[in-house]
């Protein structure tokens, strides 16, 4: 069966008002709801109306189908965590190679497993649209802020901070998402805390120079 396309499945309208992003939070959070306890095949838009205490024509003004609800939950979470990793490289900017890459992998974790549950619900349908341009849209986004962040290092330079900054990503995204592969039991998301951090640390480490590097770069330039 051919996967609905993102043009397919664009909402009617975006909300521009504080009501009316409450409203669509309340209609965001009905659908996780239902799609935890019913499952995916169970839900309609009628019932998520209902349990977001909106009416059908208010839903309808937003998602014109089950489908482009569902599809704006994906595009929700992927914007939320390329926004908090770029929040999190303007917060580490200028701090030591050690202190960025325990941030960055801190910030990435907290994203992921800020609603483990919610994630969890939310991973389990985004295998039915084609979201292939659109991760990887997020993921330029996020490799182009911790990119820029691993050059502002105080004490390191880092040689390829672009390839660098790719395999970082691809590294924390592998490991979280074995993690939710396998349940996300409580045991294996306090393991990841505490052992991620150390992956991205070594990586680092060994991917950059002490300072002096850079100083002596800069020298060349000028000669």
């Amino acid at each position: 069966m051919t996967r609905p396309t993102p043009l397919a499945l664009k909402p009617r309208k975006s909300p521009s008002q504080a009501r009316s992003t409450a409203t669509v939070e309340a209609i965001h959070t009905a659908t996780i709801q239902l799609l935890l306890t019913d499952g995916v095949a169970r839900l309609t838009t009628t019932r998520v109306a209902e349990r977001a205490g909106v009416s059908v024509g208010t839903m309808y003004q937003y998602y014109p189908h089950k489908e482009a609800l569902l599809f704006a939950l994906v595009t929700a979470q992927l914007e939320a965590i390329a926004a908090a990793m770029e929040n999190a490289a303007a917060d580490l900017t200028g701090r030591s190679l050690c202190a960025i890459s325990d941030g960055i992998a801190a910030a990435w974790l907290d994203a992921k497993t800020a609603d483990i549950v919610g994630s969890r619900a939310i991973y389990g349908i985004a295998a039915e649209f084609d979201i292939v341009e659109m991760t990887r849209e997020r993921s330029v986004q996020m490799i182009d802020a911790i990119e820029t962040l691993l050059t502002t290092a105080s004490d390191a330079v880092v040689a390829r901070p672009r390839e660098v900054a790719f395999m970082l990503l691809a590294v924390m995204g592998g490991s979280v998402r074995t993690v939710l592969e396998r349940g996300a039991r409580d045991e294996e998301l306090e393991v990841l805390r505490a052992e991620l951090p150390l992956v991205c640390r070594q990586y680092l480490a060994v991917s950059a120079h002490p300072l002096a590097a850079r100083s002596d770069a800069e020298e060349l330039t000028r000669v």
